[in-house]
């Protein structure tokens, strides 16, 4: 997890995913850890994604983006590092995604 902007109304964290551990059992079709080698061809495939967490702190929603949706952001991201935006540009930016934010902030 890296923060990547915080301001007085938003703050924009990239999830990143944890290295996959060779030495550590991948899990079965049938939902066991995989000990001899034969279980590991049925091993099912994990698939490593990194995402993106978008907070509007004035509305205390947070909207999670993966999949296509990340890297479209990712994309402004790279695009913001060849060209330095002001801190209203980065802000319209993230007000329109946080309008897809759907889900309430929760502590835990």
């Amino acid at each position: 997890m890296q923060m990547l902007y915080d301001s007085e109304s938003f703050v924009v964290v990239h999830m990143l995913p944890e290295a996959m551990d060779s030495a550590a059992p991948t899990t079965t079709a049938q939902g066991d850890a995989a000990g001899a080698a034969g279980d590991a061809l049925c091993a099912i495939p994990q698939m490593v994604r990194h995402g993106f967490e978008i907070v509007d702190k004035r509305s205390g929603k947070e909207v999670y983006l993966d999949g296509s949706w990340a890297e479209l952001f990712q994309q402004q991201i790279v695009a913001w590092q060849h060209k330095t935006p002001t801190q209203e540009e980065v802000e319209d930016t993230l007000d329109r995604y946080a309008s897809l934010a759907q889900n309430p902030v929760v502590m835990h």
